[in-house]
């Protein structure tokens, strides 16, 4: 199993739903983030404080989505590429994902254990 931490702009999220219930992902969890990465928060120039290759800049946090989800192995390289497909769109800012090893999972309710669990 693995789990997916797919950050990206909030205008994406009902996108990410979309592809999510498309390939029957149990469930997902989803937090409101600000960060920012090569991006630097930057959306203007003015109030300039440190540089950035060459450029006075302000780092600034830009809201994003943070979609957690746990997946089986089969299913990881679909969801990440229909993720690349919709959120790309060649501007830094369009966020990333991070894949994380799952060793197991329990269901607290039946003490389910693994995929059952999912």
């Amino acid at each position: 199993m693995k789990e997916l931490e797919i950050v990206i702009r909030p205008e994406k999220l009902e996108e990410i739903k979309q592809i999510l219930d498309e390939v029957n992902c149990g469930g997902m969890t989803l937090s409101t983030v600000m960060g920012c990465g090569t991006q630097k928060g930057i959306t203007t120039v003015e109030g300039a404080v440190n540089e950035f290759k060459g450029f006075k800049t302000t780092i600034n946090l830009l809201p994003k989505v943070k979609v957690e989800v746990v997946v089986e192995d089969t299913e990881m390289e679909t969801i990440i590429e229909k993720v690349r497909e919709t959120c790309a769109t060649d501007h830094v800012g369009d966020g990333k994902i991070f894949i994380k090893d799952v060793v197991d999972v329990v269901r607290i309710r039946t003490g389910e254990r693994g995929l059952k669990a999912l």
